[in-house]
């Protein structure tokens, strides 16, 4: 019955209890946000540590994903206002990475992702593409 006991707590203990603590990194603002993302389409880690996709998969609740709001949404709005490739780019990589974020989620995460896709839609052929390479990039690595 000890040996029962024992590796029941064992197996208690050993269960997912989430995918972690929101980095600190995460809520540093949108600055930390903007550098990470010159990276992009390559290595994009928020102060060279965090993937944006861990910030947003480790927002668990209505503060943090407030948190990642503040961070995320004024970097997605100065790139779509920039209007170049590369910002297109970069904005593209922002999103695909809330999306790689997201994705297992239980659905916390669905306003934060439409909120980043709303800004997604070029109507410059150039923008888009650029756009599309940056999603697919941050969905595959962000």
């Amino acid at each position: 019955m000890a040996i029962g006991t024992a590796l029941a707590a064992l197996v208690t203990g050993c269960g997912d209890s989430g995918p972690g603590p929101l980095p600190p990194e995460c809520s540093d603002g949108p600055d930390q946000v903007t550098k990470a993302l010159r990276g992009a389409p390559g290595e994009v880690r928020v102060e060279h540590t965090t993937l944006l996709s861990v910030c947003v998969a480790r927002a668990t609740d209505d503060a943090e994903l407030q948190q990642l709001g503040y961070s995320f949404t004024p970097v997605a709005d100065r790139l779509r206002e920039i209007g170049t490739r590369r910002a297109a780019l970069e904005l593209g990589f922002l999103v695909g990475a809330v999306h790689r974020g997201a994705r297992d989620s239980n659905g916390i995460h669905a306003e934060l992702v439409r909120r980043m896709d709303r800004r997604l839609a070029f109507d410059e052929p150039a923008l888009q593409h650029a756009a599309d390479r940056g999603v697919a990039a941050g969905e595959a690595h962000g």
